[in-house]
This record gives structure tokens, C-alpha cells and sequence, in this order.
């Protein structure tokens, strides 16, 4: 390591959180994982001091933007890359889910046509029948499987791949079972990389939709050289966007993979780990 990577590590100017496993506390049901006040706190007085914070999750709008709204962020990447939002004052829900991009610049897609998505889906179930997939779009997501056995809250419609509207999707999901994971891995066409979420959901995404590039589009953004960020995470995708960052630091629930490439662990999501590392790190 070079003196002035050394230095560069020293005084971070972005840090970039995960949302689910991360900066919030667990829960029996996806919809009952929460953000405690010490964490929105600690988060508010790192940004009065002058650091800037983004948070990265896999989440859609949907059931993103309620914690986005309560902390101080400079930019929100949703969907795993998919959605790049870096001015939030700017934006509301309704925009966010409209699929209209402001002529301002301010919000990125990154994703396909739909019809290609369509296609996709339809490809898979005539090799692998049965399979549960589906097109997230616009915070809608046409599936041929009942989506509330994941997610109460989130807007979903039955479809056979025929008839979804015209539009860019942000990525296909699909929760295979195990025993189904070695022949899907085959079928994956070459426009399509591969995310793993929770170790259940597969998400099929536009190859530059992913942490680690919308972290890199975020500091050519805001001027910031990617060693000097600070990126926490506990995810398997949240690695390539931790090994991108000048320090990655993981909870210590990690994934053990997650905690293998990690520069530095902190604790748990559970016992407020990220507002533990940044009171000791960044406010001491």
C-alpha cells in the first residue's frame, strides 16, 4: 500500500451503507426489520460533520424509500444497482416509480426492455416448468407465483410473460429450489449477470447494475476518489462494492465470505454495529 492510498483510507469523505443485514435490525418477517434512533443519530451527526452518505440495498422503492426519507442521504442506489437516485431532495415516490427519467439527470436506470425480460422468463420455464420468476418494473413486479409469500406489502400482478407493458425492467427474480440451482446457473443468457440475495432470491440484472458500479458512478458523481470511501455490508453482493472501497467493513453477522474480504468487522446489525464503527471511527 502506497502513502497516499494510506492517507486516502485515513480520511474518508463517502460511506455507503447495506439496508437489510446491515444498518437495520432483523426481524422474523422482511416487513418488520427496522433502523433504531441511535443508528439515525449517529448517521445525521456523521453528515453534519461533513462525511456524505449514500445507502445501497437490493430493496425497491417500495419498501426503500420509507428508510431513505429518515436519514441525511446524499444518494440512494435501489435495486441493487438497477436504480441510481443522487440528489433524494429532488425526488418523490411517485417519481421514483414511474419509469420517467427527470431531464434534470438526477435519477439513472440501469436495466433492459421489458420484451427482452419477457422473453427471458419464458425461455425459463420452457426449460425448467414451474419455475418461480418474475419481472420487477417501475416497483411492479409480474410474476407467475404468488409474491406475498415473500413480501406482504409489495404490488404484484399474475402473468404468463405475454402481456407485461412496454418499459426498462430492473431485473428478473426467481427463487429456485436447491435442488434446481445447478441446471438454472446453465440457462442464464450472456446479457444477464447473476446476483444471489439472502441465499434465496436470484435476481438477473444488466451487467452494470450492481453495488460496486453504482458506488464507482457515485464518487465520479461527487468528485470523491473511491479510496476514499467507507462501504459496510453482510451480503454476498455486497462484496465486489466492499473490495471497490477504500475500506470495507463488515457486520459481524456477516456472511463468512462477506467477513473473509472484509478490511475490518464491526458489530452485529442487531447491536446498532455501523453507528458503533462510525462513533468510534468518525465522531470520536
Amino acid at each position: 500500500m502506497t502513502e497516499s492510498t494510506t492517507i486516502a483510507k485515513a480520511s474518508p469523505k463517502l460511506i455507503v451503507a447495506d439496508l437489510d443485514g446491515t444498518l437495520l435490525h432483523g426481524a422474523p418477517t422482511f416487513e418488520g426489520r427496522f433502523i433504531t434512533q441511535r443508528s439515525i443519530d449517529t448517521v445525521t451527526r456523521m453528515h453534519d460533520a461533513g462525511y456524505r452518505f449514500a445507502v445501497a440495498t437490493a430493496r425497491p422503492v417500495s419498501t426503500g424509500y420509507a428508510f431513505a426519507r429518515r436519514l441525511p442521504v446524499d444518494a440512494v442506489i435501489y435495486l441493487n444497482g438497477a436504480l441510481i437516485d443522487f440528489d433524494p431532495a429532488a425526488s418523490d415516490y411517485e417519481m421514483l416509480t414511474s419509469g420517467i427519467m427527470p431531464q434534470d439527470g438526477h435519477l439513472m436506470k440501469i436495466g433492459f426492455p421489458s420484451q427482452r425480460a419477457s422473453e427471458v422468463c419464458r425461455e425459463l420455464l420452457d426449460a425448467m416448468p414451474g419455475l418461480k420468476v418474475g419481472i420487477v418494473m417501475d416497483d411492479v413486479r409480474y410474476t407467475n407465483f404468488d409474491v406475498s409469500v415473500y413480501w406482504k406489502t409489495q404490488t404484484w400482478r399474475f402473468t404468463d410473460f405475454t402481456d407485461i407493458p412496454d418499459g426498462i425492467a430492473d431485473k428478473l427474480i426467481v427463487f429456485p429450489e436447491q435442488d434446481q440451482w445447478d441446471r438454472l446457473r446453465t440457462l442464464v443468457p450472456d446479457d444477464f449477470a447473476v446476483s444471489i440475495s439472502e441465499g434465496t432470491m436470484w435476481m438477473l440484472m444488466n451487467p452494470l447494475a450492481n453495488k460496486r458500479h453504482a458506488m464507482l458512478t457515485l464518487c465520479e458523481h461527487m468528485g470523491i476518489p473511491a479510496a476514499q470511501t467507507v462501504s459496510f455490508g453482510d451480503d454476498l453482493i455486497d462484496i465486489d462494492m466492499m473490495e471497490a472501497s477504500g475500506i470495507g467493513v463488515a457486520v459481524a453477522n456477516a456472511n463468512p465470505k462477506v467477513l473473509s474480504i472484509a478490511d475490518e468487522t464491526c458489530p452485529a446489525n442487531d447491536e446498532d454495529g455501523v453507528a458503533q464503527w462510525i462513533e468510534s471511527r468518525l465522531l470520536a
